[in-house]
């Protein structure tokens, strides 16, 4: 069902690989007379735009009860190529870490099929607070970073911590509801 809350998250996919182009391609900009900064600002405008999308589409299926299957599995997904894009652009210009974006996206990998397996399992190991403060986290590293702003980088390594400790809490959560499933 397409409602309010699956057409953000349809929105934030669609802006993914624009911020990822836009990222990858400065002589938009440069080669028409701009400074590179607004390369800079546009893609961060992209994605502070597309991270607000996070933020109202599950706002705003909670508040309306309009949480949907699609919902569920559209939400991720978004979160997972904005995220992704960003970090993969940001790497490929040489401006992220290609290890701390490798740990990144084998966490994601990873987590993404902990939760196959839970939901093939009748299982509900939800979203945690740990979680939560990762996505912000990377999302305050990603506009950091596009922005060329100091402790960009620091920021970068803080989100990997979160992302691995997030990770384990999401494991330690799995193997719980296996248990409780068991009993």
């Amino acid at each position: 069902m397409l409602n309010l809350p699956n057409a953000l998250a349809s929105l934030r996919i669609l802006l993914a690989p624009i911020m990822f182009w836009i990222i990858l391609t400065p002589e938009l900009f440069t080669d028409n007379g701009f400074d590179i900064t607004w390369n800079y600002y546009f893609a961060s405008l992209l994605f502070v735009l597309a991270s607000a999308t996070d933020f109202f589409d599950g706002y705003i299926a909670r508040e309306w009860n309009q949480m949907t299957m699609l919902g569920a599995i559209l939400d991720p997904l978004a979160d997972k190529m904005l995220i992704l894009a960003a970090f993969l652009g940001l790497m490929m210009v040489g401006e992220a870490s290609a290890w701390a974006i490798y740990i990144i996206i084998v966490r994601e990998l990873f987590i993404t099929g902990i939760r196959t397996v839970a939901v093939s399992e009748g299982l509900s190991v939800k979203a945690s607070w740990a979680g939560k403060v990762k996505t912000v986290a990377q999302m305050i590293a990603i506009g950091f970073l596009l922005m060329r702003w100091p402790f960009g980088d620091a920021l970068l390594w803080f989100a990997v911590f979160l992302t691995l400790y997030s990770g384990l809490e999401y494991l330690w959560g799995f193997k719980a509801a296996l248990l409780k499933d068991e009993v």
